[in-house]
């Protein structure tokens, strides 16, 4: 297991520093003056030459990568250019929201996802698998900002049930946090319980079929034991799979999520860090994302390990 955890340490890191230079770049590439954005198009030319000296700008790329990566790696992200504020303290600001937006998510997607997808298995070819595929299909195509903006219109404009946007802390006030999580909550999970729905029916059907069902079946073994105890687990394989290669979509998810409910989070923080041309903030929040896609990939690893004992570290 040591071993192991040390192999996927080495690789992590290298594809962590590879997505470094890919952050850093793009964000370079997005259009704009960062320092037209700061002193405005009234600035004269000398005044914003000044300015990208101040900010390091006028260096090589190169350098600036390699400085801001020094920073990094230093625990450093610097400040944003527009307000002065440390960024650490934004994004330690920022990420519960996202964090736990993306937990609620992934937590409906599997609640929702994993027994449809059991009932269309057991029903192949007959009219609950003919509708569930239906819904999936259905809701795979639908985009999120549309499915956020249709559920907005239902509950809070005609039910007026839910808030239509904002974000309470959850300790600050457990139920207005659950309130204002709800809708949101929805327009990100459902897309992703479509595809753990046909994720895990068609890993079902595959595993059905194979001899230690019938196996368990011949020694008296009633369907829905043979279902829960023996065939869910090797069929979990794929639905954590599939989880955790949705994980970047998740992330691209909340990014419209947050804009159309107002949620505080790196989703939006990366958008208007954009707009405003503050390019430490889109790489420091992006940086982030990629660490968390990657150290997913890491315990999707080490899950493999616990389902199915068959696999070797």
């Amino acid at each position: 297991m040591m071993h192991f955890l040390v192999r996927r340490a080495i690789q992590l890191v290298s594809v962590l520093l590879v997505m470094s230079i890919v952050v850093f770049s793009f964000t370079l590439m997005l259009p704009g003056d960062v320092t037209v954005s700061i002193l405005g198009e009234a600035a004269t030319e000398s005044e914003r030459a000044a300015l990208r000296e101040v900010l390091g700008l006028d260096k090589p790329i190169a350098v600036q990568y390699l400085n801001w990566l020094g920073e990094v790696v230093s625990g450093n992200f610097g400040t944003s250019l527009k307000t002065g504020e440390p960024i650490l303290d934004m994004l330690a600001t920022r990420l519960p929201a996202t964090l736990e937006l993306t937990l609620l998510a992934v937590a409906v997607s599997l609640i929702v996802g994993v027994p449809t997808g059991i009932i269309a298995a057991l029903n192949r070819n007959r009219w609950p698998d003919t509708l569930i595929s239906a819904v999936a299909m259905s809701s795979v195509a639908v985009p999120y900002f549309l499915f956020g903006i249709l559920l907005i219109m239902l509950f809070s404009v005609t039910l007026r049930w839910l808030p239509p946007s904002g974000y309470v802390p959850f300790f600050a006030d457990p139920i207005g946090n659950l309130r204002s999580m709800v809708m949101p909550t929805l327009t990100l999970g459902l897309a992703q319980a479509a595809l753990v729905t046909r994720q895990t029916r068609a890993a079902l059907i595959g595993v059905m079929s194979q001899d230690f069902v019938r196996t368990a079946r011949a020694k008296g073994a009633g369907e829905a034991r043979v279902v829960l105890f023996h065939a869910l687990r090797h069929t979990m394989i794929a639905v954590v799979t599939v989880v955790s290669l949705q994980m970047g979509a998740l992330i691209g998810g909340a990014v419209v999520t947050e804009t159309i409910f107002s949620l505080p989070g790196l989703g939006r923080m990366i958008v208007d860090g954009t707009f405003e041309r503050d390019f430490p903030v889109v790489q420091g929040a992006v940086l982030v994302v990629v660490v968390g896609v990657i150290l997913v990939n890491l315990l999707t690893d080490l899950s493999y390990l616990i389902l199915d004992r068959r696999i070797k570290a």
